[in-house]
């Protein structure tokens, strides 16, 4: 896998996001088509006209956004109303679809970590990409997600970064779909801002955000139409798979997690819990370890395909990655982490530490 670079104004960034990645994005459709039918019982011409509902929320909370997704739809030679309901799905089929995902917040010395496995479809697999974008009125930064969408996971040119766990939830308000409010934070300069994002304009449907940055701060915030829940470290730590726990603002929202999700999360700790003591530095490929544990299986932090369980419970580990925001630097494994044998880093050249003759990009095979 390698990083495309997209720069300009924002119709500038979406044309060619569209152009580079028209045939992924067209196959995204056809994925999401098929998981809104089996699911929601929506074919794509009735789930466009659900994705409709949010355009004003967007347009109220963040405007300039709409023009890079009319400029994907151009690039890709597709309609603006399929870009938007490719990045309003969450908001379409979360009722009944939740993927899966195990993130964590890690302050080790003087390091500010954050790392996640994005679970999901193994048919969205070859649809994942990596973008670099640079625009005329936004910080520098880095998403890994799926073609056609404006942001997933990632981090800026601040060190501030950004995970998500899926919430399967019937709540739905007003807000922000939650790929648009995800782009919004990564355009934050801080943690506060980002911050105001949950709490100000705050996200249409329940999602957890891991933010944090290279300062070591981080938050967990279990967004919804409301007041968000947090979640503050506990010794440098915060972790989150797919259920609410953090109460608070969140309290009132009822969720339906998937059966895995707790034991997920209870390993999780366990494995940073044992980690925090031990002697020597931690560094992406302890913390991919991690990533790739099999422990309790099939209901473990790395997942593969399990034909036993129902369909829209089949979900598999896509990507993994690590950042270390002090650095300023994201490694991703496309595919399982326990099988990925490439990884592309992707690093900001005048990061403390980093000889800056070295250039903003590092595949690594």
């Amino acid at each position: 896998m390698h990083i495309t670079p997209l720069t300009g104004s924002r119709a500038e960034i979406g044309e060619a996001h569209g152009r580079a990645h028209g045939e992924r994005i067209t196959q995204s459709l056809a994925v999401y088509d098929r998981l809104f039918q089996d699911f929601v019982g929506l074919d794509w011409a009735q789930a466009r006209r659900v994705a409709e509902r949010f355009l004003p929320m967007i347009e109220r909370g963040f405007p300039a956004i709409l023009e890079e997704m009319a400029g994907i739809a151009r690039g890709a030679g597709l309609d603006f109303a399929d870009i938007l309901t490719l990045n309003c799905r969450s908001e379409i089929s979360l009722t009944q679809a939740s993927g899966g995902c195990s993130a964590f917040a890690l302050k080790r010395d003087a390091t500010q970590w954050l790392a996640q496995n994005w679970d999901w479809r193994s048919d969205q697999l070859h649809n994942v990409v990596a973008l670099e974008i640079d625009g005329d009125d936004a910080p520098t930064l880095f998403s890994i997600g799926e073609a056609g969408m404006v942001a997933k996971i990632g981090m800026n040119e601040h060190g501030l970064g950004v995970c998500l766990n899926a919430i399967r939830s019937q709540t739905c308000g007003e807000g922000l779909p939650i790929h648009v409010a995800l782009r919004k934070i990564l355009e934050c300069r801080d943690l506060d801002d980002a911050v105001a994002v949950a709490c100000r304009d705050r996200v249409c449907s329940p999602a957890h955000f891991l933010v944090a940055q290279g300062d070591g701060r981080a938050l967990g915030l279990e967004v919804h139409p409301g007041e968000p829940g947090v979640l503050s470290p506990q010794n440098g730590v915060v972790t989150h798979t797919n259920h609410l726990y953090a109460g608070g603002g969140a309290e009132g929202v009822e969720d339906f997690p998937r059966v895995d999700s707790r034991p997920r999360l209870a390993r999780l700790d366990a494995l940073l819990e044992e980690a925090l003591p031990a002697r020597g530095e931690i560094g992406e490929g302890e913390l991919f370890a991690l990533l790739a544990d099999h422990h309790g299986a099939p209901l473990s932090i790395c997942r593969h395909f399990n034909p036993d369980q129902p369909a829209e419970e089949r979900m598999e580990t896509l990507f993994a990655v690590v950042m270390d925001l002090t650095r300023r630097r994201l490694t991703l494994r496309h595919g399982k982490p326990c099988e990925s044998d490439e990884s592309l880093t992707v690093q900001f050249g005048d990061a403390p530490g980093v000889d800056p003759d070295q250039g903003r990009r590092d595949d690594k095979r």
